[in-house]
């Protein structure tokens, strides 16, 4: 597409009115006056600048107020903010209260690399032919598109005393199983096992999507040279998904830091449950320190970068080729 621009002669009423050219393809022309022209160049401008606003409104800004409000002793409701500079972060690192609930972190962690197994083992079975694929896969994916709210009144209800669970135990001869909720041992394992459930389809349909996009012929030269399943996993359908287990893995050191939906639901953080994001609701609005909490989730938000960028960087982005 070219484009000329053409003017009338100077002093001319006409010379306010200026036009562009525009080539198209086929060799015609439109011509079009110089308002037209700039508008078109500043169209898709207009359509950025509403989502860069919405971004900024929305993410940065509040962002940009939680510094500021971490620098502070505001209770959340006095209008007056007094200026304490880094105490809130002193006491969230010595006091050991706080830095404490990470260990629960842990549970989730390890549940994440389970539900990434899971999700992986039948990606790669249903990703061949297989009978009632489809029925699967929507199995599969549908704990994912519940409400999560749903979820953990629905496991609260199964994991009570003389619940469901203790109910199918009792058919196996357990009749004494334990307080899955209310023992501080359990507990914690309890939430981590309804988070698998809830997030393996998620890295299912990851998993599969990529898993999918290998191109069909490697599988067939495979066949030809009398590969097996387990060989063609670990030569083909590894190595062509590695950046989507590398991203995968990001989701889950993030996701096991910042947990917050099942175990606040289900047990409120009670018996050694409460995770650094309950923890850091309590702090806010139960015991008005939102100046305190606001510390704790700039400090949250800085584990998080700093863990994502150490795995960027032992982990790099890198392309594959299996051809």
């Amino acid at each position: 597409m070219t484009i000329t621009t053409s003017g009338a002669p100077a002093g001319s009423s006409a010379a306010l009115s200026q036009a562009t050219q525009v080539r198209l393809s086929g060799g015609k022309t439109r011509r079009i006056g110089r308002t037209g022209f700039l508008l078109q160049r500043l169209t898709p401008w207009f359509f950025l600048a509403g989502a860069v606003g919405l971004l900024l409104l929305f993410t940065y800004w509040p962002a940009l107020n939680l510094i500021y409000f971490s620098l502070t002793d505001w209770d959340g409701i006095d209008l007056d903010k007094n200026f304490v500079g880094l105490d809130n972060f002193v006491q969230v690192f010595t006091d050991p209260r706080i830095f404490s609930v990470f260990g629960v972190s842990l549970y989730y962690f390890v549940a994440s690399f389970a539900q990434m197994a899971i999700a992986l083992y039948f990606a790669t079975i249903l990703s061949f032919s297989t009978r009632f694929s489809s029925l699967f896969r929507g199995i599969l994916f549908f704990p994912y598109l519940i409400n999560g709210v749903a979820i953990g009144f629905v496991f609260l209800y199964l994991f009570q005393p003389d619940g469901t669970l203790d109910t199918v135990l009792s058919w196996f001869g357990l009749t004494d199983p334990p307080l899955w909720l209310g023992d501080a041992d359990v507990v914690n394992m309890s939430l981590a096992g309804t988070s698998v459930w809830r997030y393996t389809g998620m890295n299912f349909v990851l998993f599969l999507g990529a898993i999918q996009s290998i191109p069909h012929e490697l599988y067939e030269a495979a066949d030809l040279d009398g590969a097996s399943r387990w060989q063609q996993f670990w030569a083909i359908i590894f190595p062509g998904i590695r950046r989507v287990v590398g991203l995968c893995f990001i989701l889950a050191i993030s996701g096991s830091l910042a947990v917050f939906e099942i175990p606040f639901i289900m047990t409120g953080g009670a018996n050694g449950s409460a995770t650094f994001v309950i923890q850091t609701l309590q702090t806010a609005f139960t015991f008005r320190q939102v100046g305190l909490a606001s510390a704790m989730a700039v400090v949250l938000l800085v584990i998080v970068l700093l863990v994502t960028w150490i795995q960027r960087r032992i982990f790099p982005d890198e392309k594959v080729d299996l051809t």
